[in-house]
């Protein structure tokens, strides 16, 4: 079974649907963690990010990626990341630290090979869909932090290309 029971489903005045309906997408307990254990801990952890919880992002460190490496969970984490983003862009602390998960994640070594997209393939294709979204507007203002971190984010996906 994917995601959690439909009886126990989390929900949050916070958190678009959709933004929970990725969340659920994925079993995460069958997930192996950067940190040895299930991934299932994560899910708490990105329903924090989705409520707006700059904090959240920096936890996904250990977990979904360290340094140059990716882990397991890093697509679905990544997945799910983009659609908080897609929903509306957060707030200004929540929009710095998404980003910066998400330029984090795209800095990572690439471990596919020439037959699979590996991890960090992964991670690039759901950033990939939801580019258009991280061009401009109010969210990123030309000058500000935000901006500079879509820029990287749209020039890493730019080299994947």
């Amino acid at each position: 079974m994917r995601g959690k029971d439909k009886d126990t489903a989390r929900s949050s005045p916070l958190v678009p649907a959709a933004v929970g309906d990725a969340i659920a997408r994925h079993d995460w307990a069958s997930i192996t963690c950067g940190c040895g254990r299930s991934a299932g801990h994560l899910e708490d952890t990105l329903w924090h990010a989705a409520e707006g919880h700059p904090a959240a992002f920096h936890a996904l460190e250990g977990h979904v990626f360290a340094g140059t490496r990716l882990w397991p969970p890093a697509p679905a984490a990544c997945a799910v990341l983009m659609a908080v983003w897609s929903a509306g862009p957060p707030r200004l602390a929540t929009r710095e630290a998404l980003l910066r998960t998400l330029l984090a994640l795209l800095t990572t070594t690439d471990d596919g090979t020439a037959y699979e997209a590996g991890l960090y393939g992964q991670c690039v294709a759901f950033v990939r869909a939801g580019l258009p979204q991280l061009s401009g507007g109010p969210a990123c203002p030309p000058g500000s932090v935000t901006a500079a971190y879509a820029d990287g984010i749209r020039d890493i996906i730019g080299l994947c290309a």
